[in-house]
Parts: structure tokens; sequence; C-alpha cells
């Protein structure tokens, strides 16, 4: 038992017990530098009796080398990847570098690397230690958070030593959400034993107490600053005071200690803070070309500073910093061309190359191409943030100006596209700075406009992406209509006015005429444009032709606009879908997007992409099966570490007449499009509110909610939120409001043509006529929507047709029609919807029946999900691999879904009615 630790130790053996018997632990220690981190993970690995124990160091040199550190956890247990899916081998294969392959996406790298380790833990439990967690790459520290929240039914524990403050390139969101355990100070007690161990020496009662005071119960300040100090400051105080961090002082006993080694031992400790892969054989080669002999490690392991066996091991992560930080540059430079030559021979041509541009005295041209050529190879690998530090690094020595620009450039797109936009705008200017050719010169403008549309840091993002388009038209055809569509994109942003929107159409009539035949891309930016320019309808033939083309031909289209498989296009054609109410093309393409995602592991596309199929399901009246998907897209942002998706469950709240959640979704979601410049967020945000309050019969929330996106005539909603505006106006009195919107509705369903929008006229002509004339709009609304998917407003026309023949006194007509309404809606869920049906049906003096409970109530919407796809005889593997778990997560899920619904059998399952 650690001294002073008692607690902690104690919640360590219950990770250890949990994950032995199968039920999985996680851990995150945190604290600051030095209060016993590392010691508790020795302590988990020596508690770890019966345990198979894999150790890996976060290394601050390695942050930038994708899954560098992860490939240290599993190389151990690569023997064991023939267990795992073809797709999961190849991913996990070409993320090491052991293969070559497309460059895999990190969320089937994490699936391989979760199935891989729970193999692992099949023959014997699992313990896996990262210490300097805020030092890990950032792919390997999302992979191992993303395993971490996954390990429930494993025999699998993982403990993570996290430096805090937060230090690192990563986001320590990651690990947020995780079980944690905070490290604080010794109590005085303990201290005062702590450092007796280490002094036992004479030494002035005035000087100990100031020394632990000072300390505050770091451990690591008691143990190791006496080893360090100099005989004036122990005695009596006399010395001069050295006032720093903590950090910095434990650094500092470090280097005191390892300065009083023989030279050669220095500089051996100085090659194994270089190599951080811990390589036992590596490192004696390097000390050879060096002259170093092998009797100079005995030194530094008699100082408590390294231990040479098979692996090179620090005694602390902060022994290695503190060895690099204090040599001269002229010793680094030596020690990484030894090591440069000693990885020459060893198949690993990125780090052979690393450590040459390490090495180099000034520039060099050779070696800049061969960054860039790492580059590449990191990029096949799906490592941008790595590809992006061997570009940096080429920036730095490459000799010729022109060359240096370019290769700028290129590590500017590279850090963009890494999620690091602060420092691809340093490269920017670096790059602009040079003698870039006049095609390059505008495309950095257009990357610093990208920047500007993704993290909404400019005020006229529209003008700047027109200049850009403007300036390539003459140089590059095909990249200026994408630059106007863009333009044309950013102008529907919340900052942005209607003015502005048709200022930038009006300006994309100057774009060059496009290839033939045209490309998605090309529809898309003329139908917008003429939309913007002559009206809805006018937009209508290019806009239907490309959505066409995007569903008829898929990946042809795709490839025919220049993208390949490009989901922005995909979420672009499911907004234009919306905007022509064309829902059989808007569940195609929600379906595909999702659909690639899966099979591609879009880590970063998934979770969007399933919110959108959720709220198209949504529209069609499938609510559960909209909330398993929103579950489903929620966990994917929480085991990665993405930012949550504020407006994943906000319309389905809306037809569910959850106004609090609505309140505290719409809250988060204005918020966001505002800072983030998302205009369709917002548009949502308030076409779910008026959804809301129709359904409560709060009809004045309803229009106030209804009229700012169709005032601002955003692409998606402002149409899908017309007939929500005309039922609220009609019902507060607002009569020439409704028929002014129902007019612009009526032409706008014509040039649509489709069902949905024409069964949407015929229910808001009805609200807004009387007589006959209304009977027959809401039968042909009916009608309408009857051939059509759109369950939810099927059921809307039988209820204002209902409402409307209650007041019109005929209420056995009135009854029937309600009750439809009032079954169908109940059975979906749309319970603000079968309230309002259900107080219509009262008033006629007829009590509604309330829904029988179902089976599938009992169940999550996550364990709903599951049960679903099992009940179709899809295998546990089968049913993890397609919601990224372990089948024994699949399993342990399927136990308490069998107990909810009192089976005993997958068959039983398969029987049971679950929609």
């Amino acid at each position: 038992m650690l001294l002073g630790r008692g607690t902690e130790c104690k919640a360590i053996e219950g990770l250890l017990a949990t994950a032995r018997a199968g039920r999985g632990g996680v851990l995150v220690v945190r604290g600051e530098i030095g209060i016993g981190k590392t010691a508790l993970l020795e302590h988990a690995r020596d508690a770890a009796s019966g345990f198979r124990v894999e150790h890996v160091v976060g290394v601050e040199s390695e942050t930038e080398f994708a899954f560098a550190s992860l490939y240290q956890l599993c190389a151990p247990l690569l023997d064991r990847t023939g267990a795992l899916p073809r797709p999961q081998q190849a991913a996990l294969g070409v993320a090491f570098g052991l293969c070559d392959g497309d460059p895999p996406d990190q969320l089937l790298v994490a699936l391989a690397t979760l199935g891989l380790l729970a193999e692992a833990a099949e023959e014997r439990p699992l313990l896996c230690l990262v210490d300097d967690a805020q030092w890990l790459d950032v792919a390997s520290a999302r992979i191992l958070a993303f395993v971490a929240r996954r390990v429930r039914a494993e025999r699998l524990g993982l403990v993570f030593a996290l430096r805090d403050p937060d230090e690192g390139p990563g986001d320590a969101r990651v690990f947020a959400g995780l079980p944690e355990l905070g490290l604080a100070g010794l109590g005085e007690a303990d201290a005062r034993e702590v450092f007796s161990t280490a002094v036992r020496a004479p030494l002035d009662e005035r000087v100990r107490d100031r020394i632990i005071a000072e300390a505050r119960g770091n451990p690591l300040v008691l143990t190791q600053l006496p080893l360090s100090a100099e005989p004036t400051e122990l005695a009596g105080g006399f010395g001069l005071p050295n006032v720093l961090s903590v950090p910095r002082k434990i650094e500092e006993c470090f280097q005191r200690r390892s300065r009083d080694l023989p030279a050669e031992t220095q500089l051996l400790l100085l090659v194994a803070a270089a190599e951080p892969l811990g390589d036992t054989s590596l490192l004696w080669d390097a000390a050879g070309h060096l002259d170093i002999g092998t009797d100079a490690a005995a030194p530094a392991e008699t100082a408590g500073l390294l231990e040479v066996g098979t692996r090179v091991r620090f005694h602390h992560p902060l022994v290695r910093s503190a060895v690099y930080r204090a040599a001269p540059l002229s010793d680094r430079r030596r020690v990484h061309h030894a090591l440069a030559v000693a990885t020459q021979t060893r198949a690993e041509p990125d780090r052979h190359t690393w450590h040459r541009a390490q090495a180099a005295l000034r520039t060099d041209e050779t070696i800049a191409a061969e960054l860039e050529r790492s580059a590449g190879r990191a990029l096949g690998r799906g490592g941008l943030a790595a590809a992006a530090a061997f570009l940096e690094r080429a920036v730095a020595l490459t000799p010729e100006p022109g060359d240096r620009a370019h290769r700028a450039l290129r590590a500017a797109h590279a850090k963009h596209n890494s999620g690091a936009p602060d420092a691809a705008l340093e490269l920017l200017t670096l790059a602009e700075a040079g003698p870039l050719p006049a095609v390059e010169r505008a495309r950095a403008k257009l990357l610093r406009a990208q920047i500007a549309f993704h993290t909404a840091r400019s005020d006229d993002l529209p003008g700047r992406l027109l200049d850009v388009a403007k300036e390539l038209t003459p140089l590059d055809a095909t990249l200026a209509r994408e630059t106007y569509l863009m333009a044309l994109e950013s102008s529907h942003l919340p900052h942005s006015c209607e003015r502005r929107v048709l200022e930038v159409a009006e300006a994309a009539q100057s774009a060059p005429v496009p290839s033939a035949p045209p490309r998605v891309v090309d529809l898309f930016l003329d139908g917008l444009v003429a939309r913007a320019t002559h009206g809805y309808e006018a937009g209508v033939p290019d806009l239907r032709r490309a959505l066409t083309t995007l569903r008829d031909h898929g990946h042809e289209s795709h490839q025919a606009a220049g993208d390949g498989e490009d989901s922005h296009w995909l979420l672009l054609g499911c907004r234009v879908a919306m905007a022509l109410w064309d829902q059989e093309t808007l569940h195609t393409l929600a379906t595909r997007r999702v659909r690639l995602a899966r099979e591609t592991g879009a880590l970063a596309v998934l979770p969007s992409a399933l919110s959108v199929l959720a709220d198209v399901l949504v529209s069609t009246g499938e609510l559960a099966r909209a909330a398993e998907l929103n579950a489903e897209a929620t966990a994917y942002t929480q085991v990665t570490g993405a930012a949550p998706l504020p407006g994943n469950d906000i319309l389905l709240a809306a037809w569910r007449g959850r106004q609090a959640t609505v309140d505290e979704l719409r809250t988060v979601v204005v918020q966001e499009a505002t800072g983030q410049g998302k205009g369709a967020s917002a548009g949502l945000a308030q076409h779910a509110l008026a959804v809301l309050h129709n359904g409560l019969g709060k009809y004045g929330a309803a229009l106030a909610a209804a009229i700012p996106p169709c005032e601002s005539d955003e692409l998606a909603h402002s149409s899908m939120v017309l007939p929500e505006l005309i039922e609220a106006a009609v019902r507060t009195g607002q009569l020439d409001r409704a028929t002014a919107a129902q007019r612009l509705l009526s032409s706008r369903a014509r040039a649509s043509g489709t069902q949905w929008a024409l069964g949407l006229a015929a229910r808001s002509r009805a609200l807004t006529s009387t007589g006959p004339a209304a009977e027959e709009a809401y039968g042909e609304a009916i009608e309408r929507f009857d051939r059509s998917r759109m369950i939810p407003h099927l059921a809307r026309a039988h209820l204002v047709y209902g409402e409307w023949l209650r007041r019109e006194r005929r209420r056995q007509h009135a009854r029937e029609q309600l009750r439809i309404a009032h079954r169908m809606l109940d059975d979906m869920g749309a319970d603000g919807f079968a309230a309002r049906a259900a107080r219509e049906l009262r008033a006629t003096g007829e009590r509604p029946h309330k829904r029988a409970a179902r089976a599938a109530d009992a169940l999550t919407a996550h364990e709903l999900h599951i049960a679903r796809l099992v009940a179709t005889g899809a295998t546990s593997k089968e049913v993890g691999a397609q919601l990224f778990l372990s089948p024994r997560t699949i399993d342990a899920h399927l136990r308490s879904i069998f107990r909810k619904l009192h089976l005993t059998s997958r068959r039983q399952l398969r029987d049971l009615p679950l929609s």
C-alpha cells in the first residue's frame, strides 16, 4: 500500500476486481506533476495478479505521430489480429504502417483496437496502463477513450494518468465523463514521513518545515529535491532562494542528478530520451555509432534515472524531458544523427527521416523532400496531424523560397484538415509571403476563407469567398464554381440578411460556364442562384436534376463532382430535398450518407448523418426509430470526445410535445448557430419550436417561432415551416398573414409537385377556406398524404379536419376524424398533438382510448435498436460491427433485454413485435 494513498489504492483494486469479473474497469487518474500518478500505476501493475499487463507512456516528441502510442500498446498483441473481421485487420495494419491501403477512419481503427484488446482478454484479464496521457497523439487518445467507454462487458481494465492542469496537443474532452480519481497532496504527517525517508542526515528543523510546506504534499518534490539540493540549501536556510514551479523544480532535480554522471552516461541518457519507443536494441545501435559502451548504463541505473532491460524505461516520465531539455543543441543533433543511422536499416523510413531532420544543421532539400514523402505515407495511414508535422518541418528545411512557399501551403492545408486552424493560419502567412504562382496564391486565399467558414471568424465571409472565386475564374474554373457555391452557402449564415443572399447570388451568376455534362455541384450552384435571383420556382428544375443525379448515379455522380463520395454534397442534397419536399430522395440520400459513414468508419460524419436520418424518420412518423438513431449518434460523440450535437433531439422532442427539452435544446442550438455560423441549425430550432407549440395548442408562440425562418428564406426550413406559420396564424386570427403565406406555399408546392408538398398546400388551403371549399381541400390533403409516407401530416390532416367538423357542429363526422387522428398520433408517440386530439374528442362527448402498453416500451432507445438488429437474425459479432461495440457488450445488452421482456432466446425476440 502506498503511503498516504489508502483510498486511491482501494480504487485501483476495485477496478481490478470488476475487470476480473468481466465487467470492465476504467479510471482516469488526474493530478499535478509528481503527485503520485506514476506510483499509483506501478501499484496497479503490482496488484494485478493473474492479469496480463501492457504499459505505454505518452511522449511529447511523439505527439505528432498518428497512432504512435496506440502501436506501442498493441504491438505485443498483434498476433491476435486474425480473430478480427478483415476490414478491421486492414484498418489496423494500415494505421500501424504494417501494410498499404486506403487511409482508415479512426472509428474503424478504434473498433479494431477494442476487438484486439477484448480478444487478448479472453485468455486472461488484461490491464492497460497509460502514463502521461496528455502526451498521447490525438488519434491514440481518441481511440483509447473510445475503448474505455466500451469495456463494461470485457475482462479489461484501463488506467490513464493525466497531468492536471491539462497539457499536450490533444483535446482533454476525449476523457471527459470517464471515472476520475483526483490526487491531492499528502497530509502533513505522511509528507514528513516521506521526506524523512529521503533525508536521513541531520537537518535544520526550520529548513525541513519550509521544504515540506513549499512541497504542498507533492511526493516527488519531497523525495527528489533533497537528493539534488546544494548543501547550503539544507544548512540553515543560508542558500539563495530558487523560485520555480513544481514541474520545473522536479525537472531541475533530475537535471542536477544527471549532470553528476559520467559524460558517456549523460549522452546515453540523451539517446534514450530522443528515442521514445523504448527499443533496447535501437538504443545500443545508436550508442555504438556514438562510441558509447554498454557499461555506460550502470551509473544511470544506480542513480535511479533509467532502467535498461527488455525495454528502456525512465524512472519517471519527467526524467526524459529533463534530460532532453538540458542537453546542448549540438548534442541533440549528434544523438538524432546516430538514431537516423540506426533506423536506416530497420524499414522505418519515417522515423529515419524525422531523426535526420532533427539532426540537420541548415536547410537541406534532400531531407525536405524525404519529409514530404513521409507526409504522403502518413496521410495514407490516416495521420493528418503527422502529415502536417512532417510538412511543417520540411518547410523549415527547404532552401528555395518558391518550394518553401508551396510546402507551407500544403502544410497549412494539412493543419486545417487535422483541426489546427491557428497553426494553419501561421503557415498560410508564411506561404503568402513567398513567390507563389497565381493559382496557388488564390488557393491560399481560399483556404484562409475556408478556415473562417469553419470557425465563423469573418464578418463578411461571403464577400471574401466571392473575391477568391473571381480570382480563381481564369485559373481553375472547376474550383471557382465550387467557391461560388461555398459563398452562396455561407450567405445563409445567421448573421447574413436576405439582401446579402441576393447580392452573392447575383455575383455568382458570373461564374464560369460549367463543363459538359454538368457536375452535381454545377447543378446545385445554378439552381440555388436561380432560386435566390428569380424565386423558388425558378430554381426547382436544376435542383431537381442535381437531386436525381445524386440519387440515381451515386458514386459516378460524386466522381463527376470531383469530390469522391463526399458527405458534404450528400448533406447539401438532403437540405435541397427537404426544400423541395422530395421525401423519397431525402430518405435515399440520408440513408446513403449513414451507410457510407458506417462502411468507411467516418468518425466525423456518422453522428451528424444519423441525426439527419433521424429527422427524416420523424417526418415519416417513425419516432421510436428516430430516437434509436439519436441515441446512437449521442453515443458516438461521447465515445469519440467530439462536440455534442445539441440539435440532435430537438425536432423529435417537439413532435413528442416535450416543451422543457425543446426549450433547453433550442437555447444551445441558437447559441451554437450564432457562434459557428450554422444557419440550418437555427432554422431547425425555430421549426421545432413552431411544431411544439402548434401541438400544444399555443398558437401565438407557434406563430412567433415560425416567422423568423420564413423571413430569412433559409434553404430548407423556410419552406418546411410555412405550414406551421399558416396554422398558427389562422388560429390567432391573423388571416391576412395566413392567406399570404398560403399563396406562397401553394406556388412552391405546384413547382415541387410531390404528394408531400401538394398535401401540405391542400391542408393549409383548407385552414384558410370556409364551407365546401374547405371540406374539399381537407379531403384532398388526406388523399395526398395517404399516397405518401408522411404519416404525421396525414394524422394532422385528420386532426384539423375533425376540429373543423366539430366547429361546423357535425359531431359524428368530427369524432370519426378525431378518433383516427388520435390513434395515429398516439401510436407514433406524438404526445403533444395526441393530447390536442384527445381534448377535441372529449369536446365531442367521446372519451379517447389510450394506446395499450407494448413490449418495446420497457426498453431504452439503445436497447430497442439492438433488439431490432438481433431480431433480423444478425449475430452479436455482426451487430457489434455495425454499432461499434464488442460482441460481449452486445451479449450484455441482450441479457438486459431478455430480462425486461421475460425472454430466454433470440428466436423469441424475432417473434416479438418491436415496431
